[in-house]
């Protein structure tokens, strides 16, 4: 516990100087779009009069640090400004569609980690036999698979030709469990098979090596049976190269959530921030660009965390 205190002490520690990183990132970035917030506001046919007009009473000519510095205070007390006209906040916006990327995003993440997991352990077990040879084409076909390829046949074949699945529209769990499930599992498995190919080519490797070593040697040949040995210790020891590798691909799946959202019609983030760009919005897409790389960012704390869970013998690090 001592040990697990102190990783976090320290990730906490810096947690600050990356949010702020990120703002800015996102800030200045956001200050090269050509579009203009006042003609977005008020329309073509708005006077120059005019616009000049919104953009003083809204700070657009202040100094750009100036306007950062309110942008961050807004941000600590929940303001990330309105969209464009008809205006509505964007953290309402935001707080309203974040929660269905976030099961989309877990929901693949499952399907990936459970994939790679069995593939993984299954092709070190059976290495260089017709199993690991089979999986080895399998993984590599994923990896080469977009998402959004496998998004659209997945609707052709399990909407469209079988219709055991809906091509799109999503259904709060709080009015059926059953309806959000089938609304939600071919995005999950279009977002999830990509990076459970990707992840099961890491488990098989770091599996193999683990296989190698002494003391699994030394086990079996004390005579415990492979799958206490492979339960216990091999597979336990094996994970930290996995899960270091899963909260990078975390960042993965929440980009490509926000493409599978909308060819699924799903009024997550994805629907947002294209909302945003075909509008011209800076405030929208500003807001749902920091919102995900902020998510990203706390993922990969709690992942560090895990690796103390997961092996202790990095305790001492």
């Amino acid at each position: 516990m001592i040990a697990l205190a102190r990783l976090a002490g320290r990730r906490l520690l810096w947690l600050p100087f990356m949010v702020l990183g990120i703002t800015l990132l996102v800030f200045f970035v956001m200050q090269f779009s050509p579009t203009d917030p006042a003609t977005n506001a008020l329309g073509e046919s708005a006077t120059e009069a005019a616009k000049q007009a919104y953009r003083a009473a809204n700070g657009l000519n202040d100094p750009v640090f100036e306007q950062y510095f309110r942008f961050l205070g807004g941000l600590f007390t929940g303001n990330l400004g309105n969209t464009v006209p008809p205006a509505k906040p964007v953290t309402t916006l935001i707080s309203t569609a974040f929660p269905l990327t976030l099961q989309l995003t877990f929901l693949g993440l499952v399907i990936a980690v459970v994939l790679a997991l069995v593939l993984g352990v299954a092709a070190a077990l059976y290495r260089d036999r017709w199993p690991d040879q089979v999986i080895r084409v399998v993984s590599i076909a994923g990896i080469a698979t977009p998402s959004f390829w496998l998004a659209i046949l997945l609707i052709k074949t399990f909407a469209l030709d079988l219709n055991w699945f809906p091509s799109g529209g999503y259904v709060n769990p709080g009015d059926s469990l059953g309806g959000w499930f089938a609304s939600m599992w071919l995005p999950a498995l279009a977002l999830g098979v990509p990076v459970a190919a990707s992840l099961t080519r890491v488990v098989r490797t770091s599996m193999v090596e683990e296989l190698d070593r002494d003391y699994v040697r030394t086990a079996i040949g004390s005579g415990l049976p492979m799958h206490v040995v492979v339960g216990r210790n091999v597979l336990r020891n094996a994970l930290i190269t996995p899960v270091t590798v899963l909260g990078l691909r975390v960042g993965y799946l929440l980009g490509g959530a926000v493409v599978i959202e909308v060819i699924f019609d799903l009024p997550g983030m994805g629907e947002l921030i294209l909302n945003g760009v075909t509008s011209g919005d800076t405030n929208l897409v500003q807001g749902v660009t920091l919102v995900i790389a902020l998510t990203f960012v706390v993922v990969n704390i709690v992942v560090d965390l895990l690796y103390l869970v997961i092996n202790p013998r990095i305790r001492a690090v």
